[in-house]
């Protein structure tokens, strides 16, 4: 078959892409187009998006969604303040600090007097929340490579008290663990010491078969948080201090903040029941605050900073300057997706992975990071070598002001958007980074053909499964039918499809079709997103179109030949 030959050429011409051999000789910083492989021993510094290559413009843009976010609209902001911190290549490219970290004297919304603001700063103290999680996780992985602990191992084993043999350390780690998700009734209720409340935590029953169902839960990290202190012999606060923060010089990060740092903290919730008040310096999580302050699944209080140095240790492989917190061979095995009976719950040791809803387009199956219910997140991106930080004190004063994915979204969004997609093929490169719930269409004019027309063209495709880049054909410019294609890459799917989509590969395929015609044909490409999510969006290059050795259209030589709507030519 004439396709035959076309795809022969098409892989041919690939051989022109550099190689594995050349792209590892090749300095790729700045690019999302060339996904880096193994870890770096970097040391952070700042600088300037221009340092890295990066484009500025994405990154402001988040800036000023971050500065929206903080205004009411309509009746209440969506968050009193925000730090955002964005880092590629070893480079602190964006410190933004914008609204309050305190601003509310009550539940009810009701604002203090302005001279009682108290402005976020780039080194405001926030409550890490669940990103507590990632710390214990990190000790249970020490602990492991000192051969203390066995991921196989039944928990029961170094925590006699916790029962339930058939439940696996990696089992809590990755939320399979068969526990529910939060002691019941909350700890703060009906038990009246922590010694009871930790015996409560340990005999919560199973919901389901370990093993089988993900589910994810508190108390997996709470017992896990027991466990340390167990093969320890020390209190949890203590090990994450002397092992982790400690070794890796992030000073204001740690369990129970000092009192003479209070004014760098953002408050969080007005609490009512438990009736606490405004909640500012000690733990916003209840079960937490009723066990001390100090558990494996909430506790920790960070700075944006701090939390890009801890990043960077997982992008180094375990270490940061002169200290190492874990081996490389670990780090691999924390990054890697232990979940994969579960879709969409992609889980390494401690880490979530691939989860666009706060990775935004930095998402990939090798993106880690976690988030937490106070509003903030982290999301580390080995591909890119890239962090993004985002803290809010979004409960504050209730949590019942809505969600701040979007703005973790947006943020993490912000940094891929930044990095550049080079053409394939000259100087530029039709290019669509439309919204949710969006069309772009690349049309071509009517082409006059009797007999099969072959259709090549090089695809760079990063969008959320909802989305889809298609080529139709049609007659009359009004009916359209999706053509067949082949896709030719990394990550490309295998056969004949007829749409293109997926987040992760960062790689431009080659891809071919050919259509029967008879009398007039036309062309275009389709880009439709739904109505949640995107990733950095979609790249057409080297459109060719043919019909035996007569050429119907090289859109490189020109792409006028094309009626675009939503579509730009760029050259990143």
């Amino acid at each position: 078959m004439r396709i035959g030959k076309l795809l022969i050429a098409l892989v041919l011409t690939a051989a022109i892409v550099p190689g594995a051999s050349a792209i590892a000789e090749q300095d790729w910083t700045g690019r999302f187009d060339r996904p880096q492989q193994g870890f770096t021993s970097a040391v952070l510094r700042e600088g300037t998006p221009a340092d890295v290559r990066l484009d500025a413009v994405p990154i402001r843009s988040a800036e000023r969604f971050l500065d929206d976010w903080t205004r009411n609209s309509p009746d209440h902001p969506r968050f009193s303040g925000a730090v955002g911190l964005l880092a590629h290549d070893g480079v602190i490219v964006d410190q933004y600090a914008t609204g309050q970290a305190l601003r509310y004297a009550d539940g009810a919304g009701t604002e203090l007097p302005a001279e009682q603001h108290v402005p976020m700063r780039l080194d405001t103290i926030f409550d890490m929340a669940s990103v507590t999680k990632l710390f214990t996780s990190i000790a249970v992985l020490q602990l492991v490579e000192r051969g203390q602990i066995g991921l196989d191992e039944p928990v029961a084993k170094y925590l006699p008290e916790f029962g339930k043999p058939a439940v696996t350390v990696e089992q809590l780690l990755t939320h399979t663990s068969g526990l529910p998700a939060d002691p019941s009734p909350p700890l703060w209720r009906g038990y009246p010491d922590i010694a009871s409340r930790r015996k409560a935590v340990l005999a919560s029953p199973l919901v389901n078969q370990p093993g089988t169902t993900y589910l994810y839960s508190d108390i997996n990290l709470m017992t896990l948080g027991f466990l340390v202190e167990q093969v320890t012999g020390e209190p949890l606060d203590v090990v994450v201090r002397d092992r982790i923060t400690g070794p890796l010089g992030m000073a204001d990060t740690g369990y129970h903040p000092p009192p003479e740092k209070l004014d760098r903290i953002a408050a969080t919730e007005y609490e009512a029941d438990p009736p606490r008040g405004l909640v500012r310096g000690q733990v916003h999580d209840e079960n937490a605050w009723a066990l001390g302050g100090v558990s494996g699944h909430a506790g920790i209080f960070s700075t944006a900073h701090d939390m890009a140095v801890l990043g960077q240790t997982i992008l180094n492989g375990g270490s940061y300057r002169d200290a190492r917190i874990l081996r490389p061979d670990t780090v691999r095995q924390m990054l890697t997706n232990h979940n994969q009976a579960f879709p969409g719950h992609e889980h390494g040791l401690g880490f979530e992975l691939n989860q666009i809803f706060y990775m935004g387009a930095l998402s990939s199956p090798a993106t880690a990071g976690h988030t937490g219910f106070t509003g903030t997140s982290l999301v580390i991106d080995p591909q890119s070598r890239s962090l993004a930080i985002l803290l809010t004190n979004r409960v504050h004063p209730t949590r019942n002001w809505g969600s701040v994915n979007l703005a973790r979204e947006t943020w993490a969004s912000s940094l891929a958007r930044a990095m550049a997609v080079r053409p394939l093929r000259g100087p530029d490169a039709w290019f669509s980074d439309i919204g949710n719930a969006s069309t772009a269409t690349l049309t071509t004019g009517p082409l006059r053909a009797d007999g099969p027309v072959d259709v090549g063209f090089a695809a760079f495709v990063d969008t959320d499964a909802g989305d889809s880049l298609v080529v139709e054909s049609s007659t009359d410019g009004v009916d359209w039918r999706p053509v067949p294609l082949q896709a030719f890459g990394p990550g490309a799917p295998t056969g004949f499809i007829t749409h293109m989509g997926g987040l992760g590969h960062r790689a431009w395929w080659r891809v071919a079709a050919q259509v029967p015609a008879a009398g007039q044909v036309i062309f275009r490409w389709k880009y439709a997103t739904d109505a949640s999510y995107s990733g950095r969006g979609v790249a057409v290059d080297g459109i060719r179109i043919t019909r035996g050795n007569d050429v119907l259209i090289d859109a490189e030589q020109n792409p006028r030949l094309l009626t675009a709507t939503n579509w730009a030519l760029k050259a990143r």
